[in-house]
């Protein structure tokens, strides 16, 4: 099967009721190259002409970096990513896998320590005890069909709603209120297949909406589970797939701290006001 081709634009405006004397922005919006995706090509402007600089953080993710030299009260930016994409079956694995072997393997010590990273809770996948188990994984049910019952239950459980949260709502208010977007759904299955033992990163990227799927108008998240035998895996609980040709990543971490698409630290007084947009293009 040939692979799509797309074109991703990321635009941000930034209005600022002062000068702004100083100013350092971090982008991690480049979609990363893998098995599946390849021959990205980047370019990115500023409306200041400010040096960019590239470089590469904690997880080995590339990132842009921006430091204006003088002052301003209004900056946007815009990138164009163009990348091919190819489709990859997600069921391309054994199928007679011995069950209890995985099961096994989760509770072996050196297979913590490895992937101790993505077992430890977060400030944005910490539980509270009583909801700690609200997803018991069934032993007699393999990993793969377990993290797809936790995929359907996570799909269930929050209603998608833009409005509700903000980057900084915690699962307490989530599993409260059951409402939520992107980064909610992949929160709450993060600290749910961690709690049932399973490695689980927080995966940042861009969703091919046009197929229909739910997802921000901005950045997508969703899930990645390591499966013994198998290796990781991508969910979307927001939508209840696996995640496949629709889902441009971007990088992944433990939550969303480590994926913020922007970060930066302004030197100003008074209000900003800041827009982003993405629009997402595929053809064959």
């Amino acid at each position: 099967m040939m692979p799509n081709k797309y074109e991703i634009t990321y635009t941000a405006e930034n209005h600022y009721d002062h000068w702004v004397y100083d100013a350092y922005w971090q982008f991690l919006i480049i979609p990363m190259e893998n098995q599946s995706q390849f021959g990205v090509e980047i370019e990115f402007y500023n409306s200041l002409y400010a040096n960019i600089e590239y470089s590469t953080n904690g997880y080995g993710f590339k990132t842009i970096r921006i430091h204006p030299k003088k002052k301003f009260d209004n900056i946007s930016f815009k990138a164009n990513f163009e990348f091919f994409k190819k489709e990859e079956n997600p069921f391309n694995f054994p199928l007679d896998l011995d069950i209890l072997k995985g099961y096994k393997m989760l509770e072996k010590l050196d297979f913590k320590i490895s992937f101790e990273r993505f077992l430890k809770a977060t400030q944005f996948t910490q539980l509270e005890k009583a909801h700690e188990t609200m997803f018991i994984f069934d032993p007699k049910t393999s990993i793969f069909d377990n993290l797809q019952a936790l995929n359907d239950w996570t799909f269930k459980f929050i209603q998608f709603k833009t409005g509700v949260t903000d980057v900084d709502t915690l699962l307490t208010e989530i599993v409260s209120i059951k409402q939520g977007v992107c980064q909610d759904f992949t929160h709450l299955f993060c600290a749910l297949a961690r709690k049932n033992g399973v490695p689980t990163r927080y995966v940042s990227g861009y969703l091919n909406q046009g197929s229909g799927f739910f997802g921000d108008s901005q950045m997508h998240a969703w899930a990645e589970a390591y499966i013994p035998e198998i290796g990781w895996k991508g969910f979307d609980p927001t939508n209840n797939i696996l995640a496949n040709i629709n889902h441009i990543k971007v990088c992944h971490g433990k939550d969303y701290n480590d994926c913020a698409p922007l970060k930066g630290v302004v030197y100003s007084q008074g209000r900003n006001q800041t827009s982003h947009t993405v629009t997402v293009q595929s053809q064959q």
